[in-house]
């Protein structure tokens, strides 16, 4: 097949003879062994190259041949169609050789989904946490756990099978309680991470609120770098909630551009009120905008009393929605006056007209964001909802453990334990799960 290859590529490079006439036979030497392992054979014409690579060195583990095809369209059109000609060869399906990869060993199941974050990232929190993962380092704090589980497991079998031996060493089982405790602490930390791998992984929801003509869509258009609101001097311009994925200082969030928050309009508008109001439930960060030159107007005091003070505004440190108060406009206050309300809650002066105060608060957005999407260089982050069930379900067995009156219950929740680890890096993995990973590659990948 090797041979065919290089004849047969050869020729669809080549093309047709230059004068309508059939092409002659390849300028190339018959092949005759197989080319050396990552040695690049030159195909016609000269920039056109075969490059072998022997498992297990290769990236699925298995012997591949990578061909490096220079030029237009058609000559990789003429390639790809001589390839599909040969006995034996297809296209790959989505994610094949990736799975292929994962089936020889080459790369554990967290891996995987480190490559196929690294494809899809975005913002540079992405790409950092994307390489961490593909690297092996929650595969590796995963592996850790699992051989403390096989330790304390091994430890609470030896005293069932050989209690009655003297030469059993002492405390078999104090060593496995205690290994099960420390297992219980770690497990609990990254449990307890509120849910910022998978806002790293998928974006934070940051929602832009504030009363009529504060500038909240000309902030929005600010930050998302494009016209994504209409800007209007009419109060009630944005009557629905638009929103827009961004790169906010590194980290992705999903902005929302909300219906002005007030009272007596028309249905409509009531309607995209209440949708405004929804959105805010959900937020994992407000943007409160107030207009700096009118913030004794009525809505500016609704604003302030209704969502801002309750939000628990300069106080991110506590259990209340995280909330950044913006005060735009500030172009519109007098000449000198660098803090006109220092009695507001802790807060932001910018002007979506000149763009003074944007670093200021691009860089407050860095820091609530790298609050609740993680920081990548800390540690292994929990980006996927299955790692969160595997997790949870180790951490119930553990509970099982310490409750089970009977060594052989007590055996049996510390393999259940250990099973969840296993299928977390991909050693019980089903094939339903693995469909799901492995459809989100590109075609070849």
């Amino acid at each position: 097949m090797w041979r065919g290859l290089w004849t047969l590529v050869s020729r669809a490079a080549r093309g047709p003879h230059r004068y309508g006439t059939s092409d002659p036979e390849p300028q190339v030497a018959p092949m005759t062994v197989l080319p050396p392992s990552r040695r690049s054979s030159r195909l016609y014409p000269a920039d056109t190259h075969l490059f072998n690579i022997l498992g297990p060195q290769s990236f699925t583990g298995e012997d591949c041949a990578e061909f490096h095809v220079h030029g237009g369209p058609a000559v990789v059109s003429g390639v790809l169609q001589a390839l599909g000609s040969v006995p034996g060869l297809r296209p790959a399906e989505a994610g094949e050789f990736t799975r292929r990869a994962f089936a020889h060993g080459k790369l554990s199941l967290t891996e995987v989904e480190g490559l196929a974050d690294l494809i899809h990232a975005e913002t540079e929190a992405q790409r950092r946490q994307a390489l961490r993962q593909l690297d092996g380092e929650l595969g590796d704090l995963c592996r850790g756990w699992a051989e403390t589980l096989t330790k304390a497991l091994a430890h609470v079998e030896a005293y069932i099978d050989f209690s009655e031996d003297d030469n059993l060493e002492e405390g078999v089982l104090d060593q496995a309680d205690s290994e099960v405790r420390k297992l219980e602490v770690a497990l609990g930390v990254h449990l307890r991470d509120a849910r910022r791998g998978q806002r790293l992984r998928s974006g934070a929801h940051v929602v832009v609120a504030g009363p009529p003509n504060a500038g909240k869509s000309s902030l929005v258009n600010l930050l998302s770098r494009k016209p994504v609101s209409i800007v209007s001097p009419e109060p009630g311009t944005t009557r629905d909630v638009l929103e827009t994925p961004v790169d906010l200082a590194g980290f992705p969030a999903l902005l929302s551009d909300t219906a002005g928050l007030r009272e007596g309009v028309g249905p409509v508008e009531q309607e995209g009120v209440r949708r405004a109001q929804k959105r805010l439930e959900q937020a994992d960060l407000i943007l409160a905008v107030l207009d700096a030159s009118d913030l004794a107007s009525p809505a500016s005091c609704n604003f302030l009393d209704t969502v801002v003070i309750p939000a628990g505004a300069g106080n991110p440190s506590g259990n209340s929605q995280r909330l950044l108060l913006v005060l735009n406009k500030s172009d519109l206050l007098p000449a000198g006056c660098s803090d006109p309300h220092p009695d507001l809650p802790s807060h932001l002066l910018l002007s979506c007209l000149t763009g003074e105060g944007l670093d200021g608060l691009l860089e407050a957005l860095k820091k609530e964001l790298a609050a609740l999407c993680g920081d990548p260089s800390t540690g292994p982050l929990l980006t996927r909802s299955r790692h969160q069930h595997h997790l949870q379900g180790c951490l119930n067995a553990l509970g099982q453990y310490k409750q089970a009156r009977d060594l052989a219950l007590a055996a049996e929740a510390l393999r259940v334990a250990r099973g969840h680890l296993s299928c977390l890096t991909g050693g019980g993995g089903t094939e339903e799960i693995l469909d799901i990973i492995f459809r989100d590659f590109c075609v070849g990948k």
